[in-house]
């Protein structure tokens, strides 16, 4: 099933960054998907599949229960560079640790961890754009995580919204970090969110080693027990319509994959 893609996610908010191999916002546990108090990204535009999408629920008996179906499902439902659109190649590493996901510390470092109880599977795979035509290179993040429940899958939105409200500024690596972040959950049912059980879109400022600031999207989406995200990095000659139409197309694609692995055959 196709999903469209509407325009200008988080429209209006300040930029934002890549999440590196070393730390992508593809996990985290803790309570369940609601708005951050006082976080105003503005208006959203997000993967949508019309009623369909709306009623999809997955069958019971494809749902992953193993680690060895959790992974599977992931890799095959994760975008490789060449899924992206022409031109995307593989960063360097390509792909996170298995067996790990990203935390949060508590001094608002991210840092990739052992899978916790509850998390079946985590993959990441970083792609880029390179430069060219006057434009910069785009980086981007495809993660998906499968847990063994939908309440850990909840958890993990919750995790989301909760890591901005503590940590608006957050340190990737020495030399990369995010600020101003922001983030709006919204719930299966809203308007604006007829693509997923519920969804995290996430705003804010990355800055390298180069000094530059370049706009951030981070965008996640929970299917059941699975939660796939994206995020896309800017670039010179790039406008925010673009990047967002990027991410929110790249969501949407993970969101089919996922829908047609566990729908009843």
């Amino acid at each position: 099933m196709s999903l469209v893609v509407a325009g200008g996610l988080l429209a209006g908010c300040a930029g934002g960054a890549r999440h590196p191999a070393e730390a992508t916002h593809d996990g985290g546990s803790r309570q369940s998907g609601s708005p951050s108090p006082g976080a105003s990204p503005g208006t959203t535009g997000t993967p949508s599949g019309g009623s369909d999408a709306a009623a999809f629920t997955p069958a019971a008996d494809l749902v992953p229960r193993t680690a060895g179906a959790a992974r599977r499902l992931a890799d095959s439902v994760v975008l490789a560079p060449t899924d992206w659109g022409r031109g995307f190649t593989a960063q360097n590493p390509a792909a996170s640790t298995p067996g790990t996901w990203p935390v949060l510390d508590a001094g608002c470092r991210w840092e990739r961890e052992k899978l916790p109880r509850g998390v079946l599977a985590s993959t990441s795979r970083y792609s880029r754009l390179p430069a060219d035509g006057g434009k910069g290179t785009v980086d981007v993040t495809a993660a998906v995580t499968t847990h063994a429940s939908v309440l850990g899958a909840d958890d993990q939105l919750g995790t989301t919204l909760e890591n901005v409200l503590r940590c608006a500024r957050q340190q990737l690596r020495a030399d990369e970090r995010i600020t101003g972040l922001m983030s709006l959950g919204t719930p299966f049912g809203a308007r604006e969110q007829q693509y997923a059980d519920a969804s995290v879109l996430e705003a804010g400022t990355y800055t390298g080693a180069s000094g530059g600031a370049q706009p951030y999207r981070w965008m996640v989406a929970r299917v059941g027990t699975v939660v796939a995200a994206v995020s896309v990095t800017g670039a010179k000659g790039w406008t925010q319509p673009e990047l967002d139409r990027l991410g929110t197309t790249a969501l949407a694609q993970m969101l089919t994959r996922v829908q047609q692995q566990l729908k009843e055959k």
